[in-house]
């Protein structure tokens, strides 16, 4: 007995230590972020300077709206879409200002954002400042960027990869026709795709016309805005694009994609020469989120009448607390009752930047959006890269809607689906289920057991109750008969552009438009805004984490997977949100990669 009670107080003390150095080392790690954090010399802003913007970061709509790394000391804000403009707008005016470098291979963006940012540095040189962009190897999406610079420069062995979009989808069919898995998938609209990867394996024809047909759109733009900014004419772009000419340094200086090659050290001596520095002066180059930090970030409290901007970002989910970067039905609800009640809130813009999701989550958010409509509070929706689905659905009664022409919206329409196992049990694993039931429905909704016809009408006719619904409140709020709005839903996906002529959006605009909307429809001429939700830094997110269990398996297992996955990652993320999804769902079409 002696002995067990010597190896138990051996063991107790062991753990004791190991968790009295567990804190120390949780301590010192905290107080050196909070240190790095306060530490942070702030940046100046001399004459002279160049701004420079390197796209190392996702872009969100709104800043630190996304997960990032919390264990890096380093972690800097990441700026998001709208902040980043406001800091483009202010170095425009701004005399220390004396251009912008553009210095990126790759920029994680959505087309409308893309298209934002554009305009805003196109905005920029309107100011007579110049614009130089340089990269050793321009993706597509960075030299759309690029493309607006005064002088666009290329590395020797590198190449614009400019030949077309084109968009790909996964299809799982295959795989579980191995694993003997039978999907029961019920859905209303015939273009409704987000449930063929499930169900075919390949693209059906509806699906495939929706897609050329808004990709078309989203090509013609970007077509439109380079041609304008190179001064190439369209016909001769797409040539460019369908030969491929700028797979190399040579092939982009001919066909005029850039304007010379160059090394590093050459395009900072064309710096120095456009700021009018010696050789051997130094260039003050100074970062778009240092910029931010430095010169446009302020809280002005000012004015009483507020608009407040809510920024609805992602997927649409069940549920009270949310991730970065998704939308719960718990907070945004909790959210939009503050804004119904706060006097001081004249009016309400919805920034939706959302493929759809959870019916009942839409559903409820499209509630309170209503309420504040009927407290007197004007709502206007501003659409960014997606508002589809369930991201139309809960701003679709707005009292005006703005997309930009890249928004891909839409895809009016509703489906549920559920893997059945029996199969996948019995002949993989040699599992068999059997059940005593007291009704006929009493097994209804288990994996292991296939629903019976009667089954299948009820959940059929319960999607098509809520498209119905779905066809109504859109009817309702664009003034439309039921008749017209079907013609055009069907869950197809159309482009900002598109929408507007089929009526789904009022106007093509930005944010700034929208929120001026707002002010004229409340009857304001002064007001500020204020934005929610609010947005939690690197190391808020990180104590979060670690103070629940749940969340920090889930942590450490998702960085594990988008570690290993890297690209394919969406297609994983898409998967596990509609694995942990309930009930019905209003989805953009699957998971589509643009490239």
């Amino acid at each position: 007995m002696n002995q067990f009670f010597k190896f138990l107080f051996a063991s107790c003390l062991g753990t004791a230590l190991a968790l009295f150095l567990l804190f120390w080392i949780g301590i010192g790690w905290v107080t050196s972020m909070a240190g790095s954090a306060t530490s942070k010399e702030k940046v100046t802003v001399a004459e002279n300077s160049v701004l420079e913007l390197d796209f190392k970061n996702p872009i969100p709509e709104k800043t630190n709206n996304l997960e990032m790394d919390p264990f890096s000391l380093e972690q800097e804000d990441v700026l998001g879409l709208q902040d980043m403009v406001l800091a483009i707008k202010k170095a425009k005016e701004d005399p220390d200002i004396k251009g912008i470098f553009l210095n990126g291979t790759n920029i994680s963006a959505g087309k409308a954002s893309a298209a934002t940012l554009r305009a805003a540095l196109a905005d920029f040189k309107t100011s007579n400042k110049f614009i130089v962009a340089y990269a050793h190897y321009y993706s597509q999406g960075a030299y759309y960027i690029a493309s607006v610079a005064d002088t666009v420069l290329l590395n020797p062995i590198g190449g614009v990869d400019f030949r077309g979009y084109s968009s790909m989808v996964a299809f799982y069919k295959g795989m579980l026709d191995k694993l003997d898995v039978q999907m029961r998938i019920f859905y209303a609209g015939k273009f409704k795709s987000a449930t063929e990867p499930f169900r075919l394996d390949k693209m059906s024809d509806d699906n495939r016309i929706q897609v050329r047909s808004y990709l078309g759109a989203l090509y013609d733009n970007t077509i439109r805005d380079i041609a304008q900014s190179r001064h190439i004419t369209e016909a001769d772009l797409r040539k460019i694009a369908d030969n491929y000419d700028g797979s190399s340094a040579e092939g982009a200086l001919k066909s005029h994609l850039v304007d010379r090659i160059a090394h590093e050290d050459a395009v900072y001596t064309l710096l120095r020469k456009n700021i009018g520095l010696k050789e051997t002066d130094k260039i003050n180059r100074v970062s778009l989120e240092d910029y931010f930090e430095s010169r446009v970030k302020k809280l002005d409290l000012s004015t009483k009448d507020k608009i407040a901007v809510i920024y609805a970002e992602g997927t649409i989910t069940d549920g009270e607390s949310r991730k970065a970067g998704e939308i719960t039905d718990g907070e945004f609800v909790q959210i939009l009752r503050k804004i119904r009640k706060d006097e001081h809130v004249r009016a309400v813009v919805l920034r939706i930047n959302s493929p759809g999701g959870s019916v009942l989550a839409s559903e409820n958010i499209f509630r309170e959006v209503m309420l504040c409509k009927q407290a007197g509070k004007p709502v206007v929706v501003s659409m960014g890269d997606v508002a589809a689905s369930g991201g139309y659905y809960i701003g679709c009664q707005a009292d005006s809607i703005f997309a930009e022409a890249n928004t891909i919206t839409g895809s009016i329409g509703v489906f549920g689906m559920m893997p059945i196992l029996q199969n996948t049990m019995k002949n993989k694993l040699g599992i068999t289920y059997d059940t005593v039931r007291t009704g006929r429905f009493s097994a209804f909704g288990t994996p292991f057991f296939d629903f019976s016809p009667e089954e299948q009408k009820i959940i059929q006719a319960r999607i098509d109750e809520t498209y119905e619904d779905f066809l109504f409140k859109v009817g309702t709020g664009r003034k439309m008969t039921r008749d017209q709005v079907n013609e055009i839903a069907q869950g197809r996906v159309w482009a900002g552009t598109k929408a507007k002529e089929l009526g789904l959006v009022d106007a093509l605009g930005g944010l700034d438009r929208a929120v001026k909307s707002a002010a004229s429809l409340a009857h304001l001429e002064k007001y500020r805004t204020t934005d929610f939700p609010r947005s939690q830094t690197a190391i808020e997110q990180f104590i979060d984490k670690i103070s629940n269990k749940k969340d920090r398996e889930d942590y450490v297992k998702t960085s594990a997977i988008r570690s290993e996955l890297d690209d394919l990652y969406p297609i994983y993320k898409s998967l596990s949100d509609i694995r942990k999804s309930s009930g019905l769902q209003m989805r953009m079409p699957f998971e589509m990669i643009i490239q």
